[in-house]
């Protein structure tokens, strides 16, 4: 491309979510309760998992894990993009962009470790329940987390470094809502080719390697289950799997729709990518609790302490009331 045709961009326009003139208030709301409800959330399992001893399995530490990734992938997202609806500042500086950028791509990559290990975890606790506390001990837990983060660190540098070294065209238009990494790939005026090998060697195989661990565990607990069929087996393995399974199919799913199955850029996969950055991480503290006992009653726990706690409060200022008098 000639040099006429190249600019240093300083900064790029997020045209933002496809939506109607008129609406941008309703949205901004829905958004807005969808980000709280996000965050409020997965640190009130978070909280729950820190204060109830019984929790202090290597399920429910996976599980906290898990609950942090989803808050701080919502934040690097969903306030810029309020933000742009409610002020109609769809500008952002390269700095930010490339920031936001290597950010999304740690917290997805680190969701995706994460899923994959609380599958094996699933997978030892049902397949061999006698060595579980043997097997997921502390010290391994610790070690599958940090090798988790360090990866999916890793795997968000190599990207961005390799951004960094493109140059981009005059346009600077992101038709997304918020920066990433394919998008920004498409506005570069330099060969990309490298980009696109690593995207689909590195980034691939840092992909379906957790997805075939995912797979493989359930089709070892499936299997299992199958040879010796029964109600009480079926039941246990299905409050004990379930509200994994259904993060992972709606992780899964919105994810390879948007990256591996769409063939042009468009309002359905900027909707998959709203599943998986907003929706997503909205959803998994409800299935999460409503359909674990465990949590549930440490919730109830939680709320009888508060609520003895205020009767206490109140009774000592009536005590201190009546004493004044």
């Amino acid at each position: 491309m000639r040099p006429e045709n190249q600019s240093s961009v300083s900064q790029f326009l997020l045209l933002g979510l496809p939506i109607p003139p008129g609406q941008q208030g309703v949205f901004f709301t829905l958004f807005l309760g969808m980000y709280l409800t996000s965050v409020l959330g997965n640190l009130l399992i978070i909280l729950l998992i820190r204060l109830d001893s019984r929790l202090h399995t290597p399920m429910y530490f996976l599980l906290s894990h898990l609950a942090f990734s989803d808050i701080s992938l919502s934040s690097v997202i969903v306030p810029n993009m309020l933000m742009n609806l409610q002020t109609w500042q769809q500008s952002i500086s390269y700095e930010r962009c490339i920031s936001q950028m290597y950010f999304f791509i740690l917290f997805v990559g680190l969701d995706n470790f994460l899923l994959a290990v609380m599958a094996y975890d699933r997978y030892v606790a049902i397949c061999h329940p006698l060595h579980y506390s043997t097997i997921m001990s502390q010290a391994l837990c610790t070690l599958l987390v940090a090798g988790s983060w360090m990866v999916a660190c890793v795997h968000a540098l190599i990207h961005t470094l390799l951004l960094v070294r493109l140059s981009f065209c005059a346009d600077n238009t992101i038709t997304h809502f918020f920066c990433d990494l394919t998008v920004l790939l498409k506005l570069s005026c330099s060969d990309i080719s490298l980009n696109n090998l690593v995207i689909f060697t590195e980034g691939g195989m840092l992909y379906f390697l957790p997805l075939s661990i995912v797979l493989g565990s359930y089709i070892c607990i499936g299997t299992i289950i199958l040879r010796v069929p029964s109600t009480k087996r079926l039941s246990k393995a299905f409050s004990t799997c379930g509200s994994h399974l259904s993060v992972v199919s709606l992780y899964y799913g919105t994810l390879a729709g948007v990256y591996f199955l769409s063939s042009s850029w468009g309002s359905k996969d900027i909707i998959a990518s709203v599943m998986y950055t907003v929706v997503t991480p909205m959803l998994n503290p409800f299935i999460y609790s409503l359909r674990n006992r465990d949590i549930k009653q440490a919730l109830e726990m939680c709320m009888n302490r508060v609520n003895f706690l205020k009767r206490q409060s109140l009774d000592s200022l009536v005590v201190v009331r009546s004493t004044r008098r």
